[in-house]
């Protein structure tokens, strides 16, 4: 397997850079109140507005929120804030654009107005999502300007982020810049020039590819992750047509052995489950909390119980 040289760097001082990851030691990392709400907004068909979102999540339990706007949405970022903080929910990221165009500057305005601190969830880069062979570029001298081009960009926003006392969580979205290795890379690249709010976040379902390495990986991302989503997840589920959040949690013939590695691991940051598919962001929600609820004994050494039946969900015909 090809390694770059940055992901083999000890970082032993990881939990003074994001001392969020190593904050609830003690807590179970998929306690109700240790999960956050991802990609909920443009997905739900209701069209739920701030308020009704607000006390669907306070209804539900979940206590923080990663925030998944469309334009439409810019004119009622301070009410969203607003309701969030009525109905006790945190503002625990943001998405975010990858450059400082007038997009970003409202975001950091409403972030800098409301006194509120979310991680940045920037894509720097997206498009397919790729295989190992394919997921590094294919001389030293190409990654390490593909590298400096990413950080070039990241620069900027992380200054930003910084005067607000946010961090930026590169977003794996496919493509060179979804690769954690590139990321890692990008990450203490950035470090060596003094940036060090900077560090990631991982989707599941936009690493499908790296199932198998997962076990492998995941040590290396520990240090530098921000937060990580879940999603029902089938080995080789891309090529399947499960390659976006289609599969509640539960579902999937890789849950339990993924949710394993992560629990084993002793990272605590924020887990996100996710809607990311057209449908109704409770019926959603809910099966993804009905479906950690049947694995969290599991990976405990219980039996299993009666699998949930999703909601919002049916297995395609075989």
């Amino acid at each position: 397997m090809k390694t770059t040289p940055f992901v083999l760097i000890a970082c032993l001082c990881a939990s003074m850079i994001f001392p969020a990851a190593t904050a609830r030691a003690d807590k179970d990392i998929f306690a109700r109140d240790n999960l956050l709400a991802w990609c909920i907004v443009p997905f739900d068909v209701k069209k739920r507005g701030p308020e009704e979102r607000a006390a669907m999540l306070e209804k539900l339990g979940i206590k923080k929120f990663a925030y998944d706007w469309r334009a439409e949405h810019i004119p009622t970022f301070d009410t969203e804030v607003a309701a969030m903080k009525r109905h006790g929910v945190e503002m625990t990221a943001w998405w975010f654009p990858g450059g400082l165009n007038s997009n970003a500057v409202a975001i950091l305005d409403c972030i800098k107005r409301n006194d509120i601190h979310p991680q940045l969830w920037a894509c720097m880069e997206g498009g397919q999502h790729l295989r190992l062979n394919e997921a590094f570029e294919k001389t030293p001298e190409a990654q390490a300007a593909h590298v400096a081009r990413v950080v070039a960009r990241t620069k900027p926003i992380a200054a930003e982020a910084a005067k607000l006392g946010c961090q930026v969580a590169l977003y794996n979205h496919g493509g060179w810049g979804g690769v954690p290795e590139n990321q890692i890379e990008i990450i203490e690249r950035l470090k060596q020039d003094g940036v060090t709010n900077v560090g990631m976040v991982y989707t599941q379902h936009h690493g499908h590819g790296e199932i198998d390495r997962f076990a492998e990986l995941f040590p290396k991302m520990k240090p530098y992750l921000l937060a990580i989503t879940l999603n029902g997840m089938f080995k080789d589920g891309d090529l399947r047509g499960h390659n976006f959040g289609t599969v509640p949690m539960g579902q999937g013939d890789q849950d339990l052995r993924l949710l394993r590695i992560i629990k084993d691991s002793g990272w605590r940051g924020p887990v996100g489950i996710i809607v990311e598919v057209m449908a109704d962001a409770e019926a959603r929600l809910q099966d993804n909390l009905d479906g950690l609820d049947w694995i969290i004994p599991q990976l405990d050494g219980k039996p299993a119980g009666p699998k949930p039946q999703p909601r919002s969900w049916h297995p395609p015909a075989k």
